[in-house]
């Protein structure tokens, strides 16, 4: 799954939510990556809502025609609070094998600053890199809080900036409504934003995968509300990548 590109695979990881569900306070469901109609990764995600606390936690690994170049397993895990201005990490942590290699990367918020990253193994060190700024690490998301969006109306769910941080790399999502309206795999009415991804910091500039997602990817994003919460979850994504365009497909159920 990561040979079509790292950086393609680290945005997909920001889509693979759980899916929604009716007004309980477990939510479960089932992600399809797909390319060409293909399937080449499948997750499961379980989030757990107690009050003002919200915990996910879920597994992806590759499948169909993904897993005779590339056999990649992974699990991720978020725990953080919901307050009225959205969802606020407190920890991430997410780890991947595949073939020989693996990698772990944890990260702790103190009010939703990053007050702490740990990759094992370390990142390596590159000639042309954007280096993080202290300023960057401030106000920002990790990759499952980053589109768990909590607003009074859907018409409030698109048109702003989501800002986030994978252990290494900074970027923002700009959101712009595009429509509302059914989507592949959801029966219930979903909101579709495009998106701008825009990197800011903890990359290589000349990446050429990263800079087919900076200028010539066409992003769109369908999010739906998570029962009763007032937090919408994305349901449906398309990225388009160097390679061609990649679909996320959800397949709700609830506990």
């Amino acid at each position: 799954m990561r040979k079509f590109s790292k950086v393609s695979a680290a945005f997909l990881t920001t889509l693979l939510l759980p899916s929604v569900a009716g007004a309980a306070e477990t939510f479960s469901g089932e992600y399809t990556v797909s390319y060409l109609g293909l399937p080449i990764a499948r997750s499961i995600f379980t989030s757990r809502i107690e009050g003002e606390r919200i915990r996910i936690s879920g597994t992806v690994s590759s499948a169909g025609i993904a897993k005779i170049f590339d056999s990649t397993t992974g699990s991720s895990s978020f725990s953080g609070n919901i307050s009225q201005q959205g969802v606020v990490p407190a920890s991430f942590t997410t780890s991947y094998k595949s073939g020989k290699k693996s990698q772990r990367t944890s990260i702790t918020f103190v009010d939703g600053n990053v007050a702490k990253t740990v990759n094992v193994p370390p990142t390596k060190k590159r000639r042309r890199w954007v280096p993080l700024r202290s300023g960057d690490l401030r106000a920002v998301s990790d990759p499952i809080s980053a589109t768990l969006i909590r607003t009074k109306s859907q018409r409030h769910v698109c048109n702003r900036t989501i800002k986030i941080y994978d252990g290494e790399m900074r970027a923002n999502i700009v959101l712009r409504h595009m429509s509302v309206g059914k989507v592949p795999g959801y029966n219930d009415e979903a909101v579709t934003c495009s998106a701008k991804f825009v990197p800011v910091s903890g990359y290589r500039p000349d990446s050429s995968s990263l800079a087919y997602l900076k200028n010539r990817s066409e992003i769109t994003i369908s999010f739906a509300p998570l029962g009763q919460t007032g937090i919408y979850a994305p349901v449906h994504a398309t990225v388009g990548t160097k390679i061609g365009t990649v679909t996320v497909t959800a397949r709700r159920s609830a506990e």
